[in-house]
């Protein structure tokens, strides 16, 4: 009897997966959109760049599924390219504007006021800093049930019922596991400023 060998062309399977990675991403847009929107958000602060972060994230999505190796869920892929849209539209809002200021012709005050600083001063930016640690400190400090509940909710931006689903609790348990966590939070935060 003879053996015979059966090779299979990977540009052939990939064609052939395309479609039915196109439906999932379909999928995952459809079921996942508003999440992305407020990831979008949370790190843009404005509605209108962070739907054209999300739209930009999608049409690069579509355009690159091929790529999807299916090493992650695609809503976790998906995610991923939203964040870095979000960040890369954050980089160019945040390209510093130079001008000659030895040409203003005695208009100082008017350029202050075009271009005004708004971020924060050192010691603003050190508060915040230290907050921020100190949060993350007493957040790294809850049960695992509950840290995971607050990430889900306050950190990744889900709502209750998806946090829910995700976790595959009932809505009422997790609004309950949020409560316990801020009061425990606010408990740790409390004596940490003493």
């Amino acid at each position: 009897m003879s053996a015979t060998t059966l090779q299979l062309n990977p540009e052939v399977i990939a064609v052939e997966r395309y479609p039915s990675k196109v439906q999932e991403l379909t999928d995952v847009i459809t079921h996942h959109s508003a999440r992305f929107r407020r990831i979008a958000l949370g790190h843009l602060s404005n509605v209108g760049d962070a739907e054209d972060a999300v739209q930009d994230a999608l049409l690069s999505a579509l355009t690159h599924v091929h790529q999807f190796r299916g090493q992650a869920k695609m809503s976790t892929w998906l995610t991923t390219i939203v964040i870095n849209s979000a960040r890369m539209k954050l980089r160019r809002r945040l390209t510093p504007v130079q001008l000659a200021l030895d040409e203003t012709d005695g208009q100082q005050d008017l350029l202050e006021d075009i271009v005004s600083d708004t971020r924060p001063g050192p010691e603003e930016a050190y508060r915040e800093r230290e907050i921020a640690e100190t949060l993350a400190h007493a957040t790294s400090r809850l049960s695992p049930t509950l840290r995971t509940t607050f990430q889900l909710r306050h950190v990744d931006g889900l709502s209750i019922r998806e946090t829910a689903d995700l976790l595959g609790v009932p809505s009422g348990t997790v609004k309950a596991r949020l409560a316990r966590a801020r009061v425990r939070l606010r408990e740790m935060m409390s004596k940490s400023v003493r």
